[in-house]
């Protein structure tokens, strides 16, 4: 739980008040004369670093990057391995013709054999099968010339293989890779998960998530039998079949045994990103939340919505972000103007102590410090603060040593870093088993194990592997590939999981609002809101405009030509955005939830105040997008009457954006602190409320307990039909007596009949 309170670094204990600033020590006289032309001045300017970002929020991102983030870049060789399998069949199959020539009879016959032969014993033959099922989904790019054709005749080998019952087969191979113990009881003994423990299960999931994403997309050029397939396969998604459970509860137990730990070879970022699909392919998109809402509405007789958010807040413009150069009076002293005079290291020491281990952690204490310029040193000697917009708390020293006179800094300087007093010990031993399993994790590939070591058997062995391996050079170029495909898989799955638990609590939050509490406190209870602010107690400009992604190694332009060879200019070429459209979305996503997380939640808004929350949340007004400065100014919004007269006023141009941007409710005097109802001692109780009130909901609902009032009532007549009666047991004995009595001597009255239904 430590970890989790790192949120708050940066700024001192709360005092008395409650309201997070320091006392009356030490305080510095508002700047005069040339100070304050110089503070207007880089408030001025703190706006342009950041221009207005052009991001337009929607369900998902385009289509062609929605089915680029499916596959990492050490995937790319198996295109070329799909490719042979598909050709190595066909050829056994069709004679002097290609996919595209075949009339579609010929291909629907095709895919029938092809379904016919992944029902064999031989796990290799029907991974060859499989991967031929995958070439034609990922749209036959060997007989294609741009990368519009092959997203185009990845739609169309969709919609027939599914027409063609793929999806079911699929499914029935995703049970049994699912129910395979041996692979998940070999994978938890490995020390290192690699991508080759997954072969099968990336396969089978990669094949459902493009039949998903193609058939979920809607064009107008679409016909009536794709528009018929579409709600059929959005039903089939929806519901149970085959007395089998729904699709999404399946991806949802995949999800369950990965983080329990019992299944670590399962594809999390494909499981994820295909469980989002399905739920928004079911269950409807933001588009549908409101026409869904309207009809509710008009159902219940309430009177129609007057606004959509999301189309409000597309008309809003981004502000310009607060002045950062008093960030540093509402989390820690000012020092007189004379302590500011020195070197950089001088400067830095008057700091305040940070009480976080991770940004502890994240500095390099080794490295030295290189000598402040002449501006610095003339800036310093003005008495202005060195915090401006670029400047964040979490880049100061975490641990620093107290003042050293000048004889010691020039004598001991070297002999001991800042940090701790001693260096780090490694053992050559603890390198190699490092690099052994970094090398068997992300690459496949290891070098193996001897005890002798020579020079000629160094070279050798080299030798063996560049001939068994050549693809896997561990070079710096390699490295880098490798770290933004790692550092782009932890996006996207930040992404989905954001993406998905947005969208589940809306729709849950318009069934019913006790499921939308329900889930909500779990995952409260599971630490959800310190975790959401640790996320953004990061720089989250950097991360939004973050270029973790290789353009020429993205589906689809990586499969209609040869991958170029890897150098610094090929891993930057065509990555020209402003911002990374999938980072900002899943900030959007992660505020949103924070807002339905804490809204009208006294005990929750409180946790924000804990975990020092406002001095992050005002840092990520730096980004100039309308609809995240929103959310992070309505977090703001319901915290502020807890933050103290000071932070109010050291923070007014934040208030004044509040005032502009966010909604207001008759008598909201949310800038006050004077909310009688907002009492400390009612928060736990009314989370217990709250808690009591669901499983009272649940348990009317779902227990479905016998002899009760609440029980539902079976109306459906087989069911009915069917039930086995407690008879007694000369029953069969009289039964022929009775049915003639009861049934066939007694009249029928067809106009009462009628009357009484």
């Amino acid at each position: 739980m430590e970890d989790l309170v790192a949120p708050g670094a940066g700024s001192p204990p709360a005092n008395g008040n409650g309201n997070g600033n320091g006392g009356g020590k030490g305080k510095q006289a508002p700047p005069k004369g040339r100070e304050v032309f110089r503070s207007q001045r880089r408030e001025s300017e703190g706006s342009v670093d950041c221009p207005t970002l052009e991001f337009e929020y929607g369900d998902a991102d385009g289509h062609a990057a929605e089915l680029s983030e499916l596959y990492s870049y050490t995937e790319n060789l198996e295109f070329t391995t799909n490719r042979r399998c598909f050709e190595e069949d066909f050829k056994t199959q069709v004679q002097g013709k290609e996919w595209l020539e075949l009339e579609e009879d010929a291909q629907k016959a095709y895919v029938m054999g092809l379904l016919d032969r992944l029902e064999v014993v031989s796990r290799e033959r029907r991974l060859k099968v499989a991967r031929a099922v995958l070439y034609l989904a990922q749209g036959t790019f060997g007989e294609c010339d741009s990368e519009v054709d092959v997203l185009h005749w990845s739609r169309y080998n969709c919609f027939l293989l599914y027409q063609m019952g793929t999806f079911s087969a699929f499914l029935e191979l995703l049970h049994m890779e699912i129910d395979n113990s041996q692979a998940c009881s070999s994978a938890v003994r490995k020390p290192a998960i690699s991508i080759a423990d997954s072969t099968e299960l990336r396969v089978l999931l990669s094949v459902l998530y493009l039949l998903v994403e193609n058939i979920r997309l809607e064009r107008e050029t679409d016909s009536c039998g794709w528009r018929t397939a579409r709600e059929t396969f959005r039903t089939e998604l929806s519901f149970s079949m085959h007395n089998e459970e729904p699709f999404a509860l399946l991806l949802f137990s995949m999800v369950t045994k990965f983080c329990s730990g019992l299944a670590p070879h399962f594809p999390i970022k494909k499981v994820l990103l295909l469980l989002w699909k399905v739920v928004m392919f079911t269950l409807g998109g933001f588009e549908h939340l409101q026409a869904l809402k309207v009809q509710k509405r008009a159902e219940l007789g309430l009177p129609p919505l007057a606004e959509d958010s999301i189309q409000v807040v597309k008309s809003m413009r981004a502000a310009s972000p607060p002045s950062y150069t008093l960030d540093l009076g509402e989390s820690q002293l000012a020092p007189p103007p004379s302590k500011l005079r020195g070197r950089r290291g001088s400067r830095r020491q008057l700091l305040t102590k940070q009480d976080s281990l991770d940004i502890y952690n994240e500095r390099d204490l080794f490295k030295t410090e290189e000598p402040a310029t002449e501006e610095e040193e003339e800036s310093a000697g003005d008495g202005e603060r060195t915090l401006d917009g670029e400047l964040d708390l979490l880049e100061q020293d975490p641990l620093v040593p107290p003042p050293l006179s000048q004889a010691t800094l020039s004598a001991e300087r070297v002999a001991f870093p800042k940090g701790l007093p001693w260096a780090p010990k490694v053992r050559q031993k603890d390198i190699e088993h490092f690099l052994e399993l970094s090398r068997n994790k992300f690459i496949g590939f290891t070098l193996g194990h001897t005890n002798t070591s020579p020079s000629q058997m160094f070279r050798s062995r080299m030798r063996r592997s560049w001939r068994s391996a050549p693809c896997l050079c561990v070079t710096v170029l390699q490295s880098m590939k490798l770290g933004i495909d790692v550092n782009r898989h932890k996006e996207i799955i930040v992404k989905s999981i954001s993406a998905l638990l947005l969208l589940l609590l809306k729709h849950f939050k318009l069934n019913h609002i006790y499921q939308f509490e329900y889930v909500s406190q779990h995952l409260v209870f599971a630490n959800c809101i310190p975790l959401i602010l640790k996320f953004f107690n990061q720089n989250i400009l950097s991360y939004i405009t973050a270029k973790n992604s290789i353009s020429v190694l993205d589906y689809p332009c990586c499969t209609i030509q040869d991958l170029p060879e890897l150098t610094t200019e090929s891993l930057e070429a065509g990555d020209n955005n402003q911002f990374c459209w999938r980072n900002l979305f899943s900030c959007i996503n992660l505020l949103r939830l924070l807002n339905k997380l804490t809204k009208w939640k006294h005990s929750r808004t409180m946790m924000l105040v804990v975990f020092k929350s406002a001095p992050i949340l005002k840092r990520a007004l730096k980004v100039k997008q309308a609809m995240l400065q929103l959310y992070v100014l309505k977090l703001l919004k319901i915290q502020t009457k807890y933050l103290g007269r000071q932070w109010r006023k050291s923070n007014m141009k934040t208030m004044s954006a509040i005032y502009q941007k966010v909604r207001h409710r008759m008598n909201d005097d949310w800038a006050y602190g004077n909310d009688i109802d907002a009492r400390p001692w009612d928060f736990q109780a009314e989370e217990c409320t709250l808690r009591a009130n669901i499983e009272a909901f649940n348990s009317r609902r779902y227990d479905r307990p016998q002899d009760s009032e609440f029980s539902p009532v079976d109306n459906c007549l087989q069911s009915v039909l069917g039930q086995r009666l407690d008879l007694p047991e000369d029953f069969h004995c009289s039964y022929e007596i009775w049915l003639e009595r009861e049934v066939f001597s007694q009249p029928i009255c067809w106009e009462e009949l009628l009357q009484n239904h």
